[in-house]
């Protein structure tokens, strides 16, 4: 006789009072599902931000004017200029000029990558490495080289990335959000289908008291009840899951570059999503013990 068999002394197997709660759990564990899957990603991409952009500048210098052949020599003037600033400032670790390559490569997905490209008047754009440990003054930067090199700014990748990380904890805290919302729904659709499990029983109850039979034993029969079910409600609901998670692992397989180059899910992740049909077995489990021994107590 195995786990979903067990033997119980109450007619529970057909009560129509908790039949609907696997119909009821799944799409719990579905929302719960796909709101910790995406806590987790978008966790995973913004510690990807944070160890990619820290501790990087970019100085963008417009253009001289003139189509591409004349802006070509005074352009590379202004970068040459701007390099030995940055060069001699303490606390910068390197500066590196992109070539021209690489600066078609990253308007390749808004632009396209056409050859008339090659024949614009492109800006130059220059990768700034901090030292670790420095104490630069970013702002005082910025106006030195704004003032030494003629369009010329400084872009302190730092700024933005605050302002993008606290909105991304914003959303992983209302992802948190959510599944507590969930488990404390099914917690209460739970409790509510013991108490009314219980009060259908109740003559039943009664004469197992009469023949001595602990209060322990009755919310055990109903608690492993709950666990069955919820454990029935939670696989179909992580089924359902598993489709839309194969979907964004395929989209992030896809993508080969850019700012959002890994949508895939952490193994933490995975371990999270996979518990959560447990997780709600026990919590139906415990919530309906803990409704049976109430019901029990104002039996007595």
């Amino acid at each position: 006789m195995g786990f979903f068999d067990r033997r119980s002394d109450l007619p529970l197997k057909g009560d129509a009072s908790s039949l609907y709660l696997p119909w009821l759990i799944a799409p719990m564990v579905f929302l719960s599902a796909v709101a910790l899957a995406g806590a987790f990603i978008l966790n995973g991409l913004i510690g990807r931000w944070d160890r990619d952009v820290s501790g990087t500048m970019t100085v963008e210098i417009a253009a001289a004017p003139g189509d591409a052949s004349e802006a070509a020599e005074p352009t590379r003037r202004r970068v040459e200029q701007a390099l030995r600033l940055l060069d001699g400032t303490p606390g910068v670790a390197s500066s590196r000029a992109l070539s021209q390559e690489q600066l078609i490569a990253l308007m390749a997905p808004w632009l396209g990558t056409s050859d008339v490209l090659k024949d614009l008047p492109l800006p130059a754009l220059i990768d700034v490495t901090v030292k670790p440990d420095a104490d630069l003054d970013v702002d005082a930067l910025a106006k030195k080289i704004a003032q030494a090199v003629p369009g010329a700014s400084l872009d302190d990748h730092r700024r933005w990335l605050n302002r993008l990380i606290s909105l991304s904890r914003s959303i992983e805290w209302l992802a948190i959000g959510i599944v507590s919302l969930i488990g404390a729904v099914t917690a209460a659709t739970v409790y509510y289908a013991t108490r009314t499990g219980m009060a259908i029983h109740r003559e039943v109850v009664e004469v197992l008291h009469v023949i001595g039979a602990a209060d322990a034993y009755i919310a055990r029969q109903f608690a492993h009840r709950a666990f069955v079910l919820g454990l029935r409600g939670g696989l179909l609901g992580l089924a359902l899951t598993l489709p839309i998670l194969g979907a964004i692992a395929f989209g992030a397989h896809k993508m080969q570059g850019g700012f959002l180059a890994d949508l895939s899910l952490p193994l933490i992740g995975v371990i999270a999503v996979l518990a959560l049909p447990i997780a709600a077995a026990v919590l139906a489990m415990l919530t309906a013990k803990t409704a049976a021994y109430g019901a029990l107590a104002r039996m007595t």
